[in-house]
């Protein structure tokens, strides 16, 4: 079954950026196209018309994967293809979609589909397809989405951090653990946090292998062995909140996505490089039903 791409598009301004999702399809058939080589994401990028990191931040929030992990997912899926299909050497077959030893080949093919290449040969063995991605446009207007542009001058933050690999889509997951596990050290944050009740989560330092990620409190101490100073200046950021409910984690991803499929192509603004910041309104009783999340995207006028 084939994977699709879907964006939702607003009206916007009299119309739709349709360059940007052409551009985007362009990267993708480009990817496509070129499998067999060491495929460069600048490159990669001009064919979408953005910046490097605009598009590999952009297909990694929609996608839910990183380009990275859809190269080498496809890579490994076509290789299974024509292990099954032909009598090729495993080894070639292995060169042929980026490995340099069998070794390498074999581990990543087995991560992957679950079995050896020797293994996928035999007769009913089961193996993962990937198929590429295509976008779908479908258009969605007339409803409102409630946003602000704000330039963020002399934010001080107090905060610890961990790395988090893969793409963005791991983040839920990944970062609710990171909370579970790590109680004491919110503990001692409440000790000197200036807004009762607010913490922040700033994702910062993205690459296609992963990316930073702090659990902060806006405050002015002197930071104690385990966490840092985070200091923030001179970032614009676009504004969007969840509704007020008890959860509001279980509607913010959605909210997330929202923000770049539909807000972001229709606006005047790109992702600019800078943290993206979450800021949670975690009231206590008797107001745990007044909860809500504030979205900090980093933006630039275009």
């Amino acid at each position: 079954m084939q994977i699709i791409f879907i964006l939702f598009i607003l009206y916007d301004k009299g119309g739709l950026n349709v360059d940007w999702i052409k551009g985007m399809q362009r990267a993708i058939d480009y990817i496509e196209e070129n499998l067999l080589i060491d495929l460069n994401y600048s490159e990669i990028s001009k064919h979408a018309y953005v910046s490097e990191f605009h598009f590999q931040r952009v297909f990694s929030i929609l996608c839910g994967y990183t380009v990275g992990e859809y190269i080498k997912s496809r890579r490994l899926s076509l290789a299974a293809e024509e292990l099954s299909m032909s009598d090729v050497k495993i080894i070639d077959i292995a060169f042929k979609y980026g490995y340099e030893t069998s070794e390498s080949f074999s581990k990543a093919f087995a991560r992957f589909h679950g079995v050896t290449p020797k293994k996928a040969r035999e007769s009913g063995a089961k193996l993962k397809s990937f198929c590429r991605l295509i976008i779908k446009i479908s258009l969605e207007g007339g409803k409102k989405m409630d946003y602000m542009i704000e330039k963020k001058e002399g934010l001080t933050f107090v905060g610890y951090k961990t790395k988090f690999e893969g793409g963005l889509h791991e983040r839920e997951k990944a970062e609710e653990e990171f909370w579970i596990n790590t109680r004491d050290k919110q503990e001692a944050l409440k000790q000197i946090w200036q807004e009762e009740g607010v913490w922040y989560t700033l994702s910062t330092n993205f690459n296609d292998y992963g990316f930073e990620h702090y659990i902060a409190v806006k405050s002015d101490a002197e930071c104690t062995e385990g966490f840092e100073r985070i200091n923030l200046s001179g970032f614009t950021y676009a504004i969007f909140s969840t509704e007020e409910c008890c959860f509001p984690t279980r509607i913010f991803m959605d909210l997330r996505k929202q923000v770049i499929s539909e807000w972001l192509p229709s606006s005047d603004y790109f992702l600019a490089s800078g943290p993206e910041i979450t800021v949670l309104y975690w009231y206590g009783k008797p107001n745990k039903g007044k909860r809500y999340i504030e979205l900090w995207i980093p933006v630039n006028k275009k």
